[in-house]
């Protein structure tokens, strides 16, 4: 397996994108974005349907490749690197996890190990996975439904599941795509009370989480990219980013911007 040629101190470049076009049928998704990571950040990418969040994600991820451009990802640049051993070195949460089959909570966790979606056959975890995921369940506060099957947990339950399924690997690079998406208040809540909670005990992690709504980001927060129409309108810390004339102009509404107890919110009128 590649190891990350990551600096082990606070400041190390995670993942550096230089002028990433992404050309598709034609369609430029991505244009001459760029975008530098450090370890210890939280990012937000943010914007309107359609801004190439998601994309951006996916190159971020090695799921895909810029058509021009550079990216690199812990130390390597795609293009140059073994994209599957790459991928196991990055946590990844898709809300649409494509598990068909009605496994338990611990389960789940537990296929973060082999890197699959189902239970890899005559696979067998050891004593230390098996302790690895009991402890994220519990850093997930799931230990009481850790028997619960897929198709009885609710949809933040899932969320929660697929973080720490994530973190098995002990990823320094986390990515996040709507992690929020579909929950409820309540389940919002436990979810990113649940990320600052991760965020505090391990202050080696990166992350970068995808959103369309502010009022999803997590107090822990510490950057923000702004998309619009595949282009970079705004980058840097949230306190310069996600301010009322930044953020109106990404979505090309008048929207005010206001933070209480480290905690953003968005109402029209600007």
């Amino acid at each position: 397996m590649i190891e990350p040629n990551l600096d082990a101190t606070t400041g190390g470049v995670v993942l550096n994108a230089d002028k990433v076009d992404l050309v598709r049928a034609g369609r430029t998704l991505l244009d001459r974005v760029s975008l530098t990571v450090l370890t210890g950040e939280h990012w937000a990418l943010l914007g309107p349907n359609g801004a190439g969040k998601s994309t951006l994600l996916s190159i971020l991820g090695a799921y895909n490749h810029p058509t021009r451009g550079t990216a690199e990802i812990l130390g390597h640049r795609l293009g140059r690197v073994d994209v599957h051993a790459l991928r196991r070195l990055i946590g990844q949460v898709n809300p649409r996890h494509p598990l068909e089959s009605a496994r338990t909570v611990r389960e789940i966790v537990l296929t973060g190990a082999t890197g699959t979606i189902e239970l890899v056959p005559r696979w067998t975890a050891g004593e230390d996975e098996l302790r690895r995921a009991d402890e994220l369940i519990a850093l997930m506060g799931l230990t009481p439904i850790a028997g619960s099957r897929w198709p009885e947990l609710s949809q933040g339950e899932r969320g929660r599941t697929l973080i720490a399924r994530a973190l098995m690997p002990e990823p320094r690079l986390l990515l996040l795509d709507e992690p929020a998406t579909g929950l409820d208040v309540a389940a919002r809540e436990l979810l990113l009370s649940a990320l600052d909670e991760l965020r505090a005990e391990r202050p080696d992690l990166t992350s970068v989480l995808v959103t369309h709504h502010l009022e999803e980001l997590p107090t822990s927060t510490t950057h923000a990219l702004l998309l619009r129409d595949g282009a970079v309108l705004a980058s840097g810390p949230t306190d310069d980013v996600l301010t009322t004339e930044l953020v109106s102009a990404c979505f090309d509404h008048p929207i005010a911007i206001a933070r209480h107890n480290g905690r953003w919110t968005a109402t029209a009128g600007g």
